[in-house]
């Protein structure tokens, strides 16, 4: 067992030294580093993520009137003629789907309609969108897009159910048989050294968009095997590094087991065993230098992590109160 109750606390005053003088208000880094040119003023992943990771630890601000100005807060970044929220570390579209999605923690929707992501209210362009990704090449980034368009469109409410059923089609007709991966006839080793795990990384966030809507997979045993596979393989450094490989790998484990109970011994056995390298790693770090622990983007993806494994080990991952993982209520990380 794993008390990680100091490591909570830790997260919650690191999130406080990221505080810019009120409610909601929030950087992602505080501090500089050699070689990167850092936003250290107000920043869409350090409003977004600060609120993200008080839901996470059961901190969540109470009061309306502070609710209020945290939803303020994330209003102020949307742009009012595109109505997108932009960052530059990621695609437009992922910075998007990650506000709305921490809008809605708050029960909040954008100020402004999405006007940049309007074209692909018709279902014919969602579909062509989807079909000219780079599904093969750079499945990692480009599922920021292609999942990100779903979660920002239905959180802001811009789209029917029929939208959505045809996106789901979408996916379930290009699942991988061989991996239970997205997308079919893309599947193949890339990366240094070439490797699946992009694949992974690249389906979890499509997953997390079917969960929501309690949605099946077309081949679970499959993506079971594979990450099963990957993981005694060695495939990718996971716990290494804070970030969202280590979600990526267990919430496709997770909730891929949860659909079939294949191999349901050996995914906890990996499960335990990752907990066993990833816990202790987490808790080594020191979390008023760390710079993974001090990139609340970052930061948001251990915590992440962190409330699956506790789900999906009961009793291994103790806290004072449970860690709640937004994904169970809202797409979108």
């Amino acid at each position: 067992m794993y008390d990680i109750a100091e490591f909570v606390a830790s997260v919650r005053e690191i999130v406080a030294r990221h505080e810019l003088g009120k409610p909601g208000a929030y950087c992602r880094w505080n501090w500089q580093k050699p070689g990167q040119n850092r936003d250290l003023q107000l920043n869409p992943y350090g409003c977004a993520d600060a609120a993200n990771i008080l839901y996470t630890i059961g901190c969540f601000p109470q009061d309306p009137n502070e609710r209020q100005m945290w939803v303020l807060a994330l209003r102020t970044l949307q742009d009012p003629e595109s109505g997108l929220f932009r960052e530059s570390t990621h695609h437009e579209i992922h910075t998007t789907a990650h506000c709305i999605a921490a809008l809605e923690i708050f029960d909040a929707h954008p100020e402004h309609p999405l006007q940049g992501l309007s074209k692909y209210r018709d279902v014919k362009a969602m579909e062509d969108f989807l079909e000219q990704l780079d599904w093969q090449r750079d499945p990692w980034r480009e599922s920021h897009k292609g999942a990100g368009v779903y979660a920002a469109m239905v959180l802001a409410g811009e789209v029917s159910t029929e939208w959505q059923n045809r996106y789901f089609a979408w996916l379930w007709e290009n699942a991988d048989p061989e991996t239970g991966f997205f997308r079919k006839g893309c599947v193949f080793p890339v990366g240094k050294p070439p490797s699946l795990f992009p694949h992974l990384a690249g389906t979890f966030h499509y997953l997390f968009n079917q969960e929501y809507t309690r949605r099946p997979l077309r081949y679970p045993q499959a993506m079971i095997d594979t990450c099963l596979n990957l993981f005694s393989h060695g495939a990718f450094p996971l716990a290494k590094s804070v970030g969202f490989a280590e979600i990526d790998w267990v919430f496709c484990l997770t909730r891929s087991l949860r659909q079939c109970g294949h191999r349901h011994g050996d995914c906890l056995t990996a499960l335990a065993t990752f907990a066993g390298e990833y816990v202790p790693f987490l808790l080594g770090r020191d979390p008023k230098t760390d710079e993974g622990l001090n990139d609340l983007h970052m930061l948001f993806g251990a915590v992440c992590c962190l409330a699956e494994l506790q789900t999906a080990l009961p009793g291994q991952i103790k806290t004072e109160r449970p860690l709640k993982l937004v994904l169970d209520r809202r797409p979108f990380i």
